[in-house]
């Protein structure tokens, strides 16, 4: 006889990073779509679990922000400065954390790369996971370590989920049958709400994205306010620019960094005069899908949100900052990573730097053909929406089965 037909089925979702978070905070409000009688809980490892939060899906995991916000793999120094911050520490919490709660789940579900899968492991529950992180388009063929893939072929790895198409044939070529491409979430969060940002259809609009990570996106929004203005001194045409920012940003911050610049900023605007030109920079922290669906061009100095511009279609100049996220090194991988719809400019004179991407702006929104390349390039690499709901499609019978399983074993034994 099979028992416990009613039950409640329990789901972890374990993750590393902001658009890790992201992403399973998007799926796991699909599932709870399908059937809202499930119980979810979120383990992010890295920062404070805001999209968790910001879908009411429950944190379960101890919680500490690390300087590098989880990006330390790109530069030694930042791995330093965490582990002075209490890294080992923290990372213990989390495994004690995880050996404690982990009955309490019938199915894990690691969104991110080696660290979450081998949180996931920790459980020995059945798990599936989606490498978010990782694409064949880095390497053309994905060299994955060892330990990702010893885990990844562990019979407790259901299924494999990857970010683009591309990524689930290589690791289909190289053995992994279990690996699916169903949709890229982040995709899901683009729609907009409606918001009046007081365009004019016949000039070009410019979105500035700086990230999410203070104080570097200060440091990437003053760059960006520097390109706007030589961009008008170059061109002497008309140009609108809407900056999308995270609300961990304040008006302070930005009357900072206007003063910095001799701009003015107030009430969500900054302002100066070139050329006997009056020039605004609107700002918005409640804008952001709005923003990336009505600009023509993107100066990008984030991940996440750069991926989301490319899928849309856009092209995205990307500057080098001084990180510890955006720098070249992490440019030209998202480069790699998101193809000819992404050009990085690099120059450590900030003047020249300016120039030559005012220069490369006026280029590509003249260049018809590469425009069009961009949609097309959008669509293969990030994909369209709906990939939240198709993960969670597939994750569901997976659960119902698992779960099958452990009462067909309890039935047996009767």
């Amino acid at each position: 006889m099979i028992e416990n037909q009613d039950k409640i089925n329990t789901i972890l979702l374990i993750s590393n990073g902001h658009g890790e978070d992201l992403n399973g905070s998007l799926i796991g409000e699909a599932l709870l779509s399908i059937n809202p009688n499930l119980i979810i809980d979120a383990f992010p490892l890295v920062g404070e679990g805001k999209s968790y939060l910001n879908k009411n899906i429950n944190i379960v995991s101890p919680l500490q922000s690390m300087p590098s916000g989880g990006i330390f793999y790109l530069n030694p120094i930042n791995l330093i400065k965490d582990l002075s911050s209490g890294l080992v520490a923290l990372t213990i919490k989390q495994i004690i954390t995880i050996n404690k709660l982990k009955n309490n789940y019938d199915l894990i579900i690691a969104i991110g790369d080696i660290v979450p899968l081998f949180f996931a492991y920790l459980t020995q529950k059945k798990f599936v996971s989606f490498i978010v992180s990782t694409s064949s388009y880095y390497e053309v063929t994905l060299k994955l370590p060892f330990l990702t893939k010893l885990l990844l072929r562990s019979p407790s790895c259901h299924t494999i989920f990857t970010r683009d198409k591309y990524t689930a044939e290589d690791l289909q070529t190289q053995g992994f049958k279990k690996a699916v491409f169903a949709g890229y979430p982040i995709m899901d969060t683009l729609k907009s709400t409606g918001k009046n940002l007081e365009l004019s259809s016949e000039i070009p609009m410019i979105a500035l994205l700086c990230g999410s990570r203070l104080p570097e996106a200060l440091d990437n929004l003053s760059l960006q306010l520097q390109i706007c203005e030589t961009l008008v001194k170059i061109s002497h045409e008309n140009w609108q620019f809407i900056g999308a920012l995270v609300p961990s940003i304040t008006d302070n911050n930005l009357k900072a960094i206007a003063n910095n610049l001799g701009w003015q900023y107030e009430s969500g605007v900054f302002s100066t005069k070139i050329n006997n030109k009056n020039v605004l920079v609107k700002v918005y922290n409640d804008a952001f899908a709005d923003i990336l669906l009505q600009c023509n061009l993107v100066l990008g100095m984030a991940g996440t949100a750069v991926e989301q511009a490319v899928g849309l279609g856009k092209p995205v100049i990307q500057n080098s900052g001084k990180g510890p996220q955006f720098t070249y090194r992490f440019a030209e991988a998202q480069m790699r990573l998101l193809g000819s719809s992404t050009i990085t400019i690099e120059d450590n004179d900030t003047i020249l730097a300016c120039e030559k991407t005012a220069y490369k702006i006026m280029e590509i929104l003249q260049d018809k053909e590469f425009l069009a390349q961009c949609i097309n390039n959008g669509k293969q690499r990030v994909g369209e929406t709906g990939g939240s709901l198709n993960i969670a499609k597939q994750i569901l019978p997976t659960l119902v089965n698992y779960q099958n399983k452990s009462y067909d074993s309890k039935d047996r034994g009767l």
